[in-house]
């Protein structure tokens, strides 16, 4: 997902801060800035991410952030009108997986 973002993102811009890890997890907040393609719309995340780690790899990232706020940005007034709901992000995760198996299968590497 980060190689994709990163390589479509023409204007993705990150910081990172709050920094904490030890040999088993960690956590860092980030803060991304970003024109969502499909909407060509600005975005602001701001985002808190959890990791665990496995052999010195991480083996489990999550990131929370508020899902109203990036589709209100992302999705103007349909996000700020559905934002809250379910229903929206169901279809954006949806889409998001769609987009990652379409750059995974474009690089010949499989996807499950």
């Amino acid at each position: 997902m980060w190689r994709m973002l990163c390589e479509r993102g023409k204007d993705l811009r990150i910081e990172f801060r709050d920094i904490e890890a030890d040999e088993s997890g960690g956590r860092a907040h980030w803060e991304a800035w970003y024109t969502f393609s499909a909407s060509g719309r600005p975005v602001h995340n701001k985002i808190d991410a959890r990791f665990e780690f496995k052999d010195g790899k991480i083996i489990s990232h999550r990131d929370t952030f508020d899902f109203w706020t990036w589709a209100s940005q992302a999705l103007g007034p349909i996000g700020r009108l559905l934002g809250w709901s379910g229903f929206l992000k169901n279809r954006v995760r949806t889409r998001a997986a769609k987009g990652l198996a379409s750059f995974l299968r474009e690089r010949g590497q499989v996807t499950g």
